[in-house]
């Protein structure tokens, strides 16, 4: 079996000795519903041909149990925020790409960068941002989490805000200044080489400006309203001190530097 994309993302073909055949994906990978809209041939699936194949995206699960993150963020929360929200987003992406070519063979990156359209916006834009915002935002909890960075996440947060209290203190202003529904994302910056705040409105999200994201915060209001109610303050201090995974940013921060020479300090790999 043999995938093939074009540099414009804009098909995806396969081909396979048996007509049949689809790659096995892990859990936690992006997954590929195939669907064969044209078949030639009859008797043995020897005798299939695939004229054409078409790639859509997966609902991820979380990667602990939907009750795991409690008593910060409850299993109610999370069976309407993921097993709602972040499925309909996921849906109407799907209803989206059904009736759109160009965009097949995209990787949910290169979708949302297209998409955006240099602030132009195509339709199929709010969906594939929330996808990915989604997936992120999962990722960048996990139970028992809060606390503190260690060694050189910690170091260059000091470094680029003075000191964590000052990073804690702009990250709740940040999220309570934000109008409306949206994000915040504490990034990297490739041009500037230092991590910065960043607030999105909406779907918006920072790969589009090529920053790099380190973890997020979903304010929509359905990410807290069952929780937290009106209180944005007391959500953004409960996941700053109990549900951030430091671990998930620091990773995301070693990758990051195989990109963005940062200088001292160094982030060791373990």
């Amino acid at each position: 079996m043999s995938w093939s994309t074009s540099p414009s993302c804009s098909s995806v073909c396969l081909s396979s000795s048996n007509g049949l055949g689809a790659p096995k994906l892990q859990n936690n990978q992006q997954r590929f519903h195939l669907s064969v809209l044209k078949k030639k041939g009859k008797g043995l699936p020897g005798h299939c041909r695939l004229s054409k194949v078409v790639a859509y995206y997966g609902l991820r699960e979380p990667p602990y149990k939907l009750d795991a993150l409690e008593p910060f963020m409850s299993r109610k929360t999370l069976e309407v925020h993921w097993g709602g929200h972040h499925r309909s987003y996921v849906e109407a992406l799907n209803k989206q790409l059904g009736k759109n070519d160009v965009l097949y063979g995209c990787t949910l990156d290169e979708l949302i960068k297209v998409t955006y359209n240099n602030g132009n916006p195509m339709p199929e834009f709010n969906n594939a941002a929330q996808v990915w915002n989604h997936d992120f935002f999962w990722e960048s909890m996990r139970p028992g989490g809060g606390d503190m960075p260690t060694m050189g996440l910690l170091q260059q947060i000091e470094k680029d805000f003075g000191s964590f209290t000052n990073f804690k203190d702009k990250f709740l202003q940040s999220a309570l200044t934000a109008f409306g529904s949206g994000w915040v994302w504490l990034v990297l910056k490739r041009e500037e080489k230092h991590l910065a705040l960043v607030k999105t409105s909406n779907a918006v999200n920072p790969i589009i400006w090529n920053d790099i994201p380190l973890t997020c915060l979903d304010v929509w209001e359905h990410a807290y309203y069952l929780d937290y109610k009106n209180d944005r303050t007391k959500y953004v201090n409960t996941f700053l001190d109990h549900l951030v995974s430091w671990d998930a940013a620091m990773v995301r921060m070693v990758r990051a530097q195989a990109f963005v020479n940062l200088g001292e300090p160094k982030i060791p790999v373990a």
